[in-house]
């Protein structure tokens, strides 16, 4: 535990701050070449900063999270495919923070490689991003099986939604309960469980 978070679920804090902060500064740039501004290009080199340390943060503490989170094998998959992008999106943005460092003056030729690598960087970030909401939302990363029949469970019973008048909307005990069976099957014989780090059970 760390400042009271398991490594996912720091993991999923650290997460939001690169996304943002690469965006906003490749935003900067472009907009300090469109105006002409030095300002802004200051604010897109420290944004951009931030944002690779940021990155080097959401990495370390997502390797760190992969060997805890129980998981399939599909999930698996998914993981090293975003954990690969993590990665490309290090090397781009890195390069670029580099080559602020280097070449604090840029001909006009050279700035507009400097802004199509940043585009292509937001690209691979975007793609990145969207493989780490599939774990959350498809594979349900960061919850434990039991977790996961608890929930199925409270959402196959009566329950009222807030809005409508008197209705009550029931759920088939049935249909929760082929979820869970569905799940199970998914699960069953290939969820790699990592408690102390090391070994990858199938």
């Amino acid at each position: 535990m760390m400042f009271g978070y398991d490594w996912p679920r720091l993991h999923a804090a650290l997460n939001d701050l690169p996304p943002a902060l690469l965006l906003v500064a490749v935003l900067f740039e472009i907009l300090g070449v469109v105006n002409k501004r030095d300002t802004l290009r200051a604010a897109g080199f420290w944004t951009l900063l931030t944002g690779v340390a940021g990155t080097l943060l959401a990495i370390g503490s997502g390797l760190m999270a992969e060997d805890v989170v129980e998981h399939t094998d599909a999930a698996h998959e998914v993981m090293e495919h975003h954990e690969t992008l993590a990665f490309i999106v290090l090397g781009v943005f890195g390069v670029m923070l580099l080559w602020r460092l280097v070449r604090k003056v840029m001909s006009p030729g050279e700035r507009s490689a400097y802004l199509v690598l940043g585009v292509i960087g937001v690209g691979v970030l975007v793609a990145t991003t969207k493989l780490g909401g599939s774990l959350v939302f498809d594979h349900a990363l960061g919850l434990k099986a039991d977790q996961m029949h608890e929930i199925i469970e409270a959402r196959g019973s009566h329950h009222h939604h807030h809005g409508d008048e008197e209705d009550e909307h029931e759920h088939a005990p049935a249909a929760a309960s082929d979820t869970m069976k569905a799940m199970g099957d998914s699960t069953a014989g290939t969820t790699h469980v990592h408690p102390d780090g090391t070994t990858h059970t199938h």
